[in-house]
């Protein structure tokens, strides 16, 4: 019996999304799985944190689940690749329309003047509510398009396998977790990293950092990220198109080592963390800015002339009085650093705590300055001068070796496979 041609759509599209359900939920647990920190502080610091963590598992298949949905509507095919642009561009300019009426309606609270805020915030809150409906119809729309957009640059780029990126640039716009890294106290190094709720109170915060202090010996920070290499990709909404493309790219390409050994080894040392960190930077930079030449070319920034071809009428002049925090920072680095090799600790933790207060003076809020602090963002060492880094030698390591390769496709693909800080450098001495 010949099934209607009708029937046969049905059952075809049925089948597609079927297995693209089950493809996506297998390559979705064993990628998250990845993230699951092993330590023999986990258990310890478990007790601290229970009732508070991150519930990967139910995010993830709601995630999928969400994505899987969203395929049966797509109806973004039917635009233009402009269309589609200018579709993005609204959803970021929804997304300010909803904070600054959430300013405005937090200010008509905040003012003491006011009797009643409810009544008088009547019509900003109305707008809110209607600015939302409006945003939540455009998100599923605008990461679709994003996705096909970044799977079209991978693709350029040589990154596919017979045309098919794997895996499938997927990412979902979330409230993201907190981070909470953990290091010892005689070192810089993080032994640990787990994600606790979002929307955690600063009282909390500080409890759980000062409870892993004084009851494990350790050093402890809470900190706020823009995304997280779960899959799909877990990325915080935003109104900056260029932050945008550079944070999807680089969790992307946090997914394509995890399928590969550098990946894998994520969590083996710090220093292949930091690799792998300044790997998924230099990625996440190079694609994100051909997915803006390609896709939203008024928006991308200027790119920086190298140094050996500035002239001094072309050389941005600076402020010699300016306050350089990079600078700055990897001072403070590099002392702490020096300090704790020499076994003094509370000494280092003293001169962290001073130079805090150094940086409140210029201007910059931060909340906790310790080992912890260093331990994460240390790690991210794509950029020349040091910063948070120091004088780790990791991150000019992995960009000297990325300036061997002519494609980006040709660096991942080295770099993905070792295995360690030594053999990169074993490989680093082999290029001509």
């Amino acid at each position: 019996m010949k099934l209607k041609p009708k029937i046969k759509k049905v059952l075809r599209i049925t089948w597609e999304t079927s297995r693209a359900l089950i493809v996506l939920v297998v390559v979705a647990l064993m990628l998250t799985s990845s993230a699951i920190p092993s330590s023999g502080l986990s258990s310890q610091v478990h007790s601290i944190t229970r009732g508070l963590e991150f519930d990967f598992v139910t995010w993830t298949l709601n995630a999928v689940f969400s994505k899987v949905s969203d395929w049966g509507f797509s109806i973004e095919k039917l635009m233009s690749e402009e269309q589609k642009s200018e579709l993005v561009l609204e959803y970021l300019k929804q997304v300010q329309t909803v904070n600054t009426l959430n300013a405005e309606i937090l200010l008509i609270y905040a003012n003491p003047d006011i009797p009643d805020p409810e009544i008088a915030s009547n019509e900003q809150r109305m707008q809110r509510d209607t600015a939302y409906d409006r945003l939540n119809s455009l998100a599923p729309l605008a990461e679709s398009i994003l996705q096909s957009q970044l799977m079209s640059v991978i693709n350029q780029s040589d990154l596919g396998i017979l045309g098919q990126v794997l895996p499938p640039s997927l990412y979902k716009t979330s409230e993201i977790p907190y981070s909470l890294v953990i290091s010892p106290r005689t070192s810089i190094s993080q032994v640990l990293d787990l994600s606790l709720q979002p929307g955690l109170e600063t009282e909390a915060m500080e409890q759980i950092e000062n409870s892993v202090f004084s009851s494990l010996d350790h050093s402890a920070l809470v900190v706020p990220i823009g995304g997280i290499g779960t899959y799909p990709t877990m990325v915080m909404q935003t109104t900056n198109i260029v932050w945008l493309t550079e944070v999807i790219a680089h969790e992307w390409t946090h997914n394509y080592l995890t399928l590969r050994p550098l990946g894998i080894n994520y969590g083996t040392n710090a220093a292949l963390r930091t690799i792998n960190e300044t790997v998924a930077s230099l990625s996440g930079k190079e694609l994100g800015r051909i997915l803006l030449e390609n896709y939203y070319p008024a928006y991308l920034p200027a790119e920086e002339e190298p140094e050996e071809n500035q002239t001094a009428a072309t050389q941005p002049k600076s402020d010699p009085n300016a306050f350089d925090f990079r600078a700055e920072m990897r001072i403070t680095r590099v002392e702490v650093d020096r300090l704790l090799a020499q076994g003094e600790v509370e000494a280092a933790e003293q001169y962290m705590e001073t130079r805090r207060g150094f940086f409140w003076e210029q201007g910059y809020l931060i909340r906790k300055l310790n080992q912890a602090y260093f331990a994460f963002y240390g790690a991210y060492n794509d950029e020349p001068g040091g910063g948070a880094s120091g004088e780790d030698p990791i991150g000019p390591a992995v960009i000297a070796y990325r300036d061997h390769f002519d494609s980006l496709a040709d660096f991942l693909n080295a770099i993905s496979w070792i295995n360690s800080y030594d053999d990169l450098l074993v490989r680093l001495a082999q290029l001509p």
